[in-house]
């Protein structure tokens, strides 16, 4: 009879695992909201998490300030979830289309969201983003030198796949 060592057994359990990081906007009134999940706990940080709304459908901005680049009703950002995980909070000014957030780590199933107010700019319902308006918007997650990026759907989601990493 032939025994496996502990050595062999742990390599075959160590199965590879996508860390996947789902992100979702949701339009609301008065406040916009964007929230980050992490699929996997193999997301070590340090973590940077970048939202570039340059290339959405309706031209996006960020619409922090009463006066500026936005419409009407302004809300600034605020991190609602996940205050333990961050590290570094962006610097918004009224109109800018590109955020970032520095992370700690991120934890599986454990949200990291904040609101902010969003407008389009292409001169329809300019207080309101569909979730068609952001489709073409970017996320990027960057660790260890490394950028992973996603693009924003039509249904106003994205998902961030990362390298393999075992569990």
């Amino acid at each position: 009879m032939k025994t496996i060592s502990g050595a062999v057994i742990g390599a075959l359990l160590a199965t590879p695992v996508v860390a996947d990081v789902i992100v979702r906007f949701d339009e609301g009134a008065p406040t916009d909201r964007f929230t980050f999940m992490s699929t996997d706990h193999c997301l070590n940080g340090p973590i940077g998490l970048t939202v570039d709304l340059s290339g959405s459908l309706a031209g996006l901005i960020f619409d922090v300030t009463p006066a500026g680049a936005g419409v009407d009703v302004f809300q600034p950002f605020v991190l609602v979830a996940g205050q333990d995980l961050v590290s570094s909070l962006p610097e918004v000014r009224d109109g800018d289309t590109v955020l970032n957030i520095g992370l700690k780590n991120m934890i599986a199933n454990q949200p990291v969201a904040f609101t902010i107010d969003v407008d389009d700019t292409t001169g329809g319902r300019e207080i309101t983003v569909s979730d068609a308006e952001i489709s073409g918007a970017t996320v990027t997650l960057t660790r260890d030198g490394m950028d992973f990026a996603a693009v924003f759907s039509d249904q106003a989601t994205a998902l961030i796949e990362t390298p393999a990493c075992t569990s």
